[in-house]
């Protein structure tokens, strides 16, 4: 039986449960605040909070990889569960691990994040393209077989990211990452969304107009971190992606979890009313 593919399946959550993407960050400073251990139970509590909150309100999970692997094999055991648990929930999960390489280690990657069989499988995997999109054949290939997603680093907000996405101008790296981006959805189903989606920082402003990118073609999902405790506010994202809205995938972790456990649903509630407004 054919999978669904993972665009159509984001396109109906988003259509359900609006733009928001509930991250779920245990940094060691959050754990604390919570009065949570640094530990794997403390993992444990905090991921089951943000995904209880996120379960008929937001359009999927975000777990960080990295805050889960510093914790050895007990993190990312917890990982596995929390993965486990938005399945059965049935909330979308972006694996972001910004996975990126080269031959059977990119086939290693993509089994561990999009196989059928892996613990670790997750709905879509955040993966870096800077050994080149083709590099990343092997995952998304094993993605469309298994009706899941990747999502390619487009254009960061980070300072740094700037030099090198952005060199060359017109012909800059960003706008080619983007064109293989658009080639693949547009060979291999756009529609609703295709299922290779780009990441878009809610920060970089006017990047990509000025760039010549265009964000539309090939309709790949857009995964825009930035919003909330990184500044960009709903009004910007409504003003720099107004003609791909409704490819938009909005996350935010930090400002859903500072007021504690008890305030995160109120946090996620108020966030998708802010970005559906």
């Amino acid at each position: 039986m054919t999978p669904v593919p993972f665009g159509a399946r984001l396109a109906q959550a988003i259509s359900t449960h609006g733009h928001l993407c509930v991250g779920i960050d245990p940094h060691p400073g959050l754990l604390q605040a919570w009065g949570l251990p640094d530990d794997a139970e403390g993992l444990r509590r905090f991921s089951s909070v943000l995904l209880g909150a996120a379960e008929g309100r937001a359009a999927a999970i975000k777990p960080q990889v990295a805050l889960y692997e510093r914790h050895g094999s007990r993190g990312l055991a917890v990982l596995e569960e929390l993965l486990e648990q938005a399945r059965e929930a049935g909330v979308l999960s972006v694996a972001d691990a910004k996975r990126g390489d080269i031959g059977s280690t990119m086939a290693g990657y993509a089994q561990a994040w999009l196989g059928e069989d892996s613990p670790l499988r997750a709905d879509s995997v955040t993966l870096s393209p800077y050994l080149g999109v083709g590099a990343l054949m092997p995952a998304l290939e094993l993605a469309e077989q298994t009706g899941r997603g990747v999502w390619v680093l487009g254009l960061t907000s980070n300072p740094e990211g700037q030099r090198v996405q952005h060199a060359g101008g017109p012909d800059s790296a960003a706008g080619r990452v983007v064109a293989d981006v658009a080639a693949w959805n547009r060979e291999h189903g756009d529609v609703p969304l295709g299922s290779v989606g780009l990441v878009v920082g809610a920060t970089t402003g006017s990047a990509a107009k000025d760039l010549g990118i265009d964000l539309g073609a090939g309709r790949p999902p857009l995964l825009t971190p930035g919003y909330g405790a990184q500044g960009a506010t709903a009004a910007d994202l409504r003003r720099d992606f107004a003609g791909v809205w409704d490819q938009v995938l909005v996350p935010a972790s930090r400002s859903l979890a500072h007021n504690g456990p008890s305030g995160v649903v109120q946090c996620v509630v108020e966030a998708a009313r802010d970005l559906a407004a």
